[in-house]
């Protein structure tokens, strides 16, 4: 009833939707640069992630309150701390770094399986398109085990979790934002 109420102050940046989401992935895959990318579209060079961060950044209608979390091994260790009302995971894949997709693959793999996520929509972004030798939306798919996606668009599911790949290059400013866009609509 009152949802082209929401629409309009949404619209003129009077309401949001409040989320907690986490940027996950193993260390280079991208979150740091997607963090400031969103925070004030700024491209900047990024030293590895040794703390945990958080930063506000909308989008849409979504204000997101957005952790960085570090993807080195040390740091792999608390993201489980994180896991408490979180509303999405975007999980990021250097999609050039071939020898590191197998440890991509059982980091993503063990998140998947955790029952404290079991609800939570995944967006897993493949990065670095841009570069030679990237792999491809397929391949990362089969390379990742996620031949069984939610489809992309506006897609309504039940009784099974949202889950989709996009490919992106963060460096060019591509891509990601369709995979947000997606996710929006799960929160």
């Amino acid at each position: 009833m009152f949802e082209w109420f929401w629409n309009i102050l949404s619209s003129l940046g009077l309401y949001y939707k409040n989320a907690k989401i986490l940027f996950l992935g193993l260390d280079n895959a991208g979150k740091t640069t997607l963090m400031h990318i969103l925070r004030d579209d700024r491209l900047v060079q990024a030293t590895p992630t040794q703390q945990p961060t958080a930063e506000e950044v909308i989008i849409g209608s979504v204000r997101f309150r957005a952790f960085d979390l570090g993807g080195h091994a040390a740091a792999r260790q608390v993201w489980r701390n994180y896991y408490t009302t979180v509303d999405a995971v975007v999980f990021l894949v250097d999609s050039c770094d071939r020898e590191r997709f197998t440890e991509a693959r059982q980091e993503l793999g063990q998140l998947l399986d955790d029952t404290n996520l079991a609800d939570v929509p995944f967006l897993v972004l493949g990065n670095k398109i841009d570069l030679a030798g990237a792999a491809s939306e397929d391949e990362l798919r089969q390379i990742l085990g996620l031949q069984m996606t939610t489809g992309k668009g506006t897609v309504a599911v039940q009784d099974v979790r949202p889950l989709e790949i996009f490919m992106c290059s963060l460096v060019r400013k591509i891509g990601y934002g369709d995979g947000f866009r997606w996710v929006s609509q799960y929160i």
